[in-house]
């Protein structure tokens, strides 16, 4: 029987994390790397990719680091030539990248919707497809979609996200899709599903609905840093290979109050 050191540690393991050099993306890179993984991290801008490749090296990870825009197959199929090009082969696939657009569903722009679908559900496939292969060859290999509790309960005072929330409630559906597919092959395939957490995404909802959590959540705060990173190296390491296709919700107990 392995220890419990031996099922959370991620020695050897590659993982790439879509969104990873900022806020809960670099935040559960950070984790990976921590129990023993090395990384390769994807971002659309260079002034957000280079400090935190640079940060997490001097750290003593090993870290590289990919443009990327998600939304694009041949952007996608890139990062996993590099990641293959410099480690070897790829084992974890974090799905983390997103965007998010706060507009009344009768005055969002089909454009607004389209870009949205594409970064958050469609580039989540093209990523899992693309690191799937790989992971095939070898009937091993760890996916974790960043969903949100957003894809499971709406808020009658806002914001209203139709294609946020859309999304998100797909990327469960794709979790479990992938999950039933690739189960016998030896692929895992999971979903995180965070309330509120400070970042450059959610900090303008934070700010409508903070109250609304200190008043009526079991845990009456939003997310502190940190309480996501244990749940992705749960998922990625051996602790937790008799699960699939299941979505973990870390939200201080909103959804069930």
């Amino acid at each position: 029987m392995p220890t419990i050191n031996e099922l959370f540690r991620l020695d050897g393991r590659i993982a790439i994390v879509t969104g990873g050099s900022r806020g809960i993306g670099q935040e559960m890179a950070e984790g990976l790397a921590e129990a023993g993984a090395s990384l390769m991290l994807c971002a659309r801008r260079e002034e957000w990719l280079t400090p935190t490749v640079t940060k997490m090296r001097k750290q003593g990870f090993a870290v590289e680091g990919a443009l990327c825009d998600v939304a694009k197959a041949a952007d996608v199929q890139s990062v996993v030539d590099k990641t293959i090009a410099a480690y070897g082969r790829v084992d974890i696939l974090v799905n983390n990248a997103g965007v998010t657009w706060a507009s009344e569903p009768e005055d969002m722009t089909l454009a607004q919707w389209q870009k949205v679908v594409d970064i958050n559900l469609t580039g989540a496939f093209l990523f899992a497809q693309a690191a799937g292969r790989d992971m095939l060859t070898r009937q091993w290999g760890r996916i974790i979609n960043i969903a949100s509790i957003a894809g499971m309960h709406a808020s009658v005072h806002g914001p209203h996200y139709a294609g946020y929330a859309a999304t998100k409630a797909g990327l469960i559906g794709l979790t479990k899709e992938l999950a039933v597919s690739w189960a016998r092959k030896g692929i895992r395939v999971n979903a995180i599903a965070p309330g509120f957490f400070h970042s450059r995404l959610a900090d303008g909802a934070i700010a409508m609905n903070e109250a609304a959590i200190k008043a009526s959540s079991p845990i009456p705060r939003v997310g502190d840093a940190g309480e996501l990173k244990g749940v992705a190296v749960f998922l990625a390491a051996d602790a937790s290979n008799y699960i699939t296709g299941q979505t973990i919700i870390v939200d201080g107990g909103r959804t069930i109050a």
